[in-house]
C-alpha cells in the first residue's frame, strides 16, 4: 500500500512550515531591533549626562 500526500495536505503542510518560519523571523527581527535600540538609547543617555563629550560632538562630527 502506497501513502501520498494530496493537494491540501501538501498545501497545509507548506502553510504551516510557512506560518512558523515566519513568526521566528519576527521574533528574531523584533529582538535585534529591541537591543539595537536600547544600545542608541543607552548612548545617547551616556551623551546628555556628560556635558563635556556633548560639547566635543560637533567638532567630532566634522
Amino acid at each position: 500500500m502506497q501513502k501520498s500526500f494530496t493537494l491540501i495536505q501538501t498545501v497545509a503542510t507548506a502553510g504551516v512550515f510557512s506560518a512558523v518560519s515566519f513568526w521566528y523571523g519576527f521574533m528574531f527581527g523584533r529582538e535585534s531591533a529591541r537591543k539595537e535600540l536600547g544600545d542608541l538609547i543607552e548612548n545617547l543617555r551616556r551623551s546628555s549626562s556628560d556635558p563635556a563629550s556633548t560639547a566635543t560632538q560637533p567638532s567630532e562630527q566634522s
